[in-house]
């Protein structure tokens, strides 16, 4: 199995999960960063809280960030789930 497959999330129903579960999360992120972004730009108009606003922008950079990370997670689960055979094979002799 590719690190990236995209016949990957309806290989199964455990892989449809975790599509779905890490999508959400990515969309979470997305929604944080924006908010963050929005929030921030409006605390701008005044300059007693422009510090704050400021820590907005940072805390939204790094939701910007981390949404590749979750992707990149959600594509290593799958490459894992995909290889449990080749780590540790089936013994048939019980």
């Amino acid at each position: 199995m590719a690190l990236y497959d995209p016949t990957t999330p309806v290989s199964s129903d455990a892989h449809r999960r975790v599509h779905a579960a890490y999508e959400i999360a990515h969309t979470a992120v997305d929604f944080a960063a924006a908010l963050l972004f929005v929030v921030g730009s409006v605390l701008f108009f005044w300059e007693s809280t422009t510090y704050f606003a400021t820590w907005l922008f940072v805390i939204g950079s790094l939701c910007f960030a981390l949404k590749p990370s979750v992707k990149l997670l959600r594509e290593l689960k799958f490459w894992r789930m995909g290889r449990l055979d080749a780590i540790a094979p089936q013994d048939d002799r019980q």
